[in-house]
């Protein structure tokens, strides 16, 4: 974050949709069974199982890579990545306070596991591939009590972590040709490794599990098979299923008190097998990979996390999986909210469009179109219909309700239609291609008109606006050139050029100015009837593209996003910015303001929209 933003008030977080799949055992139930707990991007996500209500824990400057709670519920840790060469901190959180208890700095580039002691005392943690380092932490004192490197030179980065049940002093690493169980000598402050012996078997381990008694250890492989070793004695004592084995890999294993196991798997399986001769009991498919199991105390009931950023709630006893969350599990690529209303909005992501509801948040309505990626939409002014650019060139309108395609126009653009908005009088849709071209179109009743196609642009047409009186547009490209055409003669009425890839365009709600923004980080104020050369320029961002803006319906304030991950609410007048949103974890890719002035929502390449209450409330 940069130095300046640091004295910013800070946008205050309402609502987050999104699962980051990819974490594994990033799912996590808390002992008092009443929160779910993931990480999507920079945030921890706390979210009541009951009535779905969410909380946030910030604190991390990038992504987060593992997380873990201690067993009385006191503490969450969390791991996250960071730049090559540059240290990862591991975060220890104070679960009634919800507060950071302490920060914990010492891997490099990537904090891969972490796990703590069965009595709190201790925090166990393992660096990623460029670290290669175990390292145990003194809760109490917050200081390091010594570490070591993780597997042996013979062998390859070890990737997962267990704490012993029972003992403060033993927990087990596990990873590429590796299984070791560790004793923690504190009076001399030194780990010692002992390697288990799994004979000619050579496995990669990606999850570990140990029985609630100690005796063994469970260990999910790469393969398809669960290692059982002798947690005492360091010797294999099983391996299977041996004929099925499971399809892409273990990826996540869990102990049932009944000694079972629950299995979750890369292609999408989730298994009830049995923990003496792993003979599947009970089996569900799901979509994607299983990357989450997380059980409820009383073992009833357990929820499951995929890597189509979706979680299950199955019952115990029917083994039938709910889907109690969905989110985009790809880069979402525009937002748009309905006039009049800061409850509804849309989304645009690979193959699908989805509508969602603020309040809850919940999706509504998902609509698919697969193998296609839809680059932009807009919702009609008079909310009938949705207004979507796809890359195979076809503009098609979808009714909000039911999903419904209402019209397809077939061969818009020739290299993929990339911008689209509808006119208020909801009569006309304005395109724009990769190729360049600004199309209008006319809408009939039961179908459609090319009016015009102008081509001026020489590269993609990246973003759209059209003017409150329905008479102009404006168009930015990647061309480095925005032009205001005239959408009733059919004619330019001015041009701004500017040494950068524009990315994003708007009117100002008085209409006498625009601004844009793109790859030279600056937002530029152009006048309307004067566009030699900028009225104004801001510096936007200290690193990467701005990708999207928006300006409020009062003009008084906008808001920008782009690849420095920062939500930044400006002074329109002024030229400073107001409040930062600290909370993604990929490039925005879009923003928008709600038309009554109460919700911010942004998106970003990680496939997370996010809900902020928006800091300057419309005056009654």
């Amino acid at each position: 974050m940069d130095l300046e933003m640091e004295s910013v008030p800070q946008l205050e977080l309402e609502a987050v949709i999104g699962f980051n799949g990819h974490v594994f055992s990033g799912l996590r139930v808390h002992p008092d069974n009443e929160h779910l707990i993931y990480p999507l991007g920079c945030t921890i996500i706390l979210k009541r199982i009951k009535d779905g209500k969410q909380e946030f824990l910030h604190g991390h400057t990038n992504n987060v890579s593992c997380i873990s709670v201690s067993k009385s519920g006191l503490y969450i840790a969390s791991g996250q990545v960071n730049f090559m060469g540059f240290k990862a901190t591991v975060i220890i959180w104070d679960y009634a306070k919800r507060t950071i208890y302490t920060e914990l700095v010492l891997h490099k580039a990537k904090v891969e596991a972490l796990a703590f002691s069965p009595s709190d005392k201790y925090l166990v943690s393992l660096g990623g591939q460029d670290d290669g380092s175990i390292v145990v932490w003194n809760i109490e004192t917050k200081q390091a009590i010594c570490g070591s490197p993780a597997s042996a030179q013979s062998a390859g980065p070890s990737l997962t972590l267990q704490y012993s049940n029972t003992n403060d002093n033993i927990f087990v690493s596990a990873g590429s040709g590796t299984l070791r169980v560790w004793e923690l000598d504190l009076p001399n402050r030194k780990i010692r490794p002992t390697e288990c012996k799994t004979g000619k078997l050579k496995r990669t381990v990606k999850c570990l599990e140990i029985s609630e008694d100690d005796q063994f250890i469970y260990g999910g492989t790469t393969s398809g098979d669960i290692m059982k070793v002798n947690l005492n004695t360091g010797l294999l004592n099983d391996c299977g299923p041996v004929k099925r084995k499971y399809s892409m890999g273990v990826s996540v294993i869990k102990i049932l008190k009944s000694g079972d196991l629950l299995v979750g798997s890369g292609s999408g399986t989730v298994t009830l097998c049995s923990g003496t001769n792993f003979k599947t009991l009970k089996k569900v498919h799901l979509e994607k990979g299983v990357t989450s199991i997380a059980i409820i105390g009383d073992e009833q009931q357990f929820f499951v996390g995929t890597e189509a950023a979706q979680i299950y709630c199955f019952s115990h006893e029917n083994f039938k999986a709910e889907l109690i969350s969905t989110s985009p599990n790809s880069a979402v690529k525009d937002v748009a909210i309905l006039f009049g209303t800061s409850e509804l909005f849309a989304t645009c992501s690979d193959e699908d469009i989805r509508v969602w509801y603020i309040g809850r948040p919940k999706e509504l309505v998902r609509i698919t179109i697969p193998n296609m990626i839809c680059n932009s939409l807009d919702f009609m002014f008079d909310g009938h219909s949705i207004i979507s650019a796809w890359n195979d060139g076809k503009i098609r309108v979808f009714g909000p309700e039911s999903g419904k395609l209402m019209l397809i126009i077939n061969n818009a653009h020739r290299m993929g239609v990339t911008a689209i908005a509808g006119t208020r009088d909801c009569k006309r849709i304005v395109s724009g291609g990769g190729e360049g071209q600004v199309c209008v179109w006319d809408l009939k009743p039961h179908g459609y008109r090319l009016l015009e196609a102008m081509k001026r642009h020489k590269a993609t047409v990246t973003c759209l606006k059209i003017k409150s009186d329905d008479t102009e547009c404006v168009s930015a490209s990647s061309d480095g050139t925005c032009i205001i055409w005239d959408i009733q003669r059919f004619v330019i009425r001015q041009m701004m050029i500017a040494n950068t890839l524009f990315r994003t365009v708007c009117y100002h709600p008085e209409e006498f100015q625009i601004i844009t923004s793109g790859t030279d980080r600056k937002v530029a104020y152009w006048d309307v009837l004067e566009s030699r050369c900028a009225l104004r320029e801001l510096e936007a961002s200290q690193s990467g593209a701005i990708n999207g803006m928006h300006i409020s319906q009062d003009g008084k304030h906008f808001v920008t996003g782009g690849d420095d991950k920062l939500v930044k609410v400006w002074d329109y007048m002024a030229g400073t910015v107001t409040h930062v949103g600290l909370a993604h974890g990929g490039s925005i890719t879009s923003v928008k303001i709600c038309s009554n002035n109460r919700t911010l929502v942004s998106t970003s390449a990680d496939g997370a929209i996010l809900c902020w209450k928006f800091p300057h409330p419309s005056s009654p």
